[in-house]
């Protein structure tokens, strides 16, 4: 896979990818502190709403011993990181719009679980599931927009 630059892009073009870029580190910083409170075994505290530990301790919360906020932490690194890349000028949206989409069917799985599964809600969860909508807004907007001449 050969990175292709592309000439140089408008600023005007690029705000949609720092907001992108902004979400994603969003997104990453909450992954992160689930991931670290899942593996040192410390309880998550959770101010919003109830729920949080039934969520974070569930059966659905980890995939063997990988908790799913590490891998969300991942996902969101390569949002990030493929949004840094595309305002440098390399040609990642197409990748970029694969990536959130996955990420967007992800959430509504795990909202499902949520309501109808596990009939709890975690504020942390709720939090990425916003980000990850706000970024699949972002990169529909980005790809999809049309600037006038």
């Amino acid at each position: 896979m050969s990175a292709e630059v592309s000439a140089r892009i408008p600023l005007k073009a690029l705000w949609p990818y720092i907001v992108i870029a902004l979400l994603s580190l969003i997104g990453l910083g909450d992954s992160i502190y689930l991931t670290v409170q899942h593996l040192t075994g410390a309880s998550v505290r959770c101010t919003l709403i109830s729920g949080c530990s039934e969520v974070l301790s569930s059966s659905y919360s980890h995939i063997g011993p990988i908790p799913l906020a590490a891998l969300g932490a991942v996902a969101y690194f390569v949002v990030f990181s493929l949004a840094v890349l595309f305002a440098s000028g390399y040609k990642t949206g197409r990748l970029l719009m694969v990536v959130v989409s996955l990420m967007f069917l992800t959430t509504l799985w795990l909202l499902y679980l949520q309501a109808f599964v596990i009939r709890h809600f975690c504020q942390y969860c709720l939090l990425s599931a916003a980000v990850t909508t706000g970024l699949l807004g972002g990169v529909i907007f980005a790809r999809f927009k049309r600037w006038p001449q």
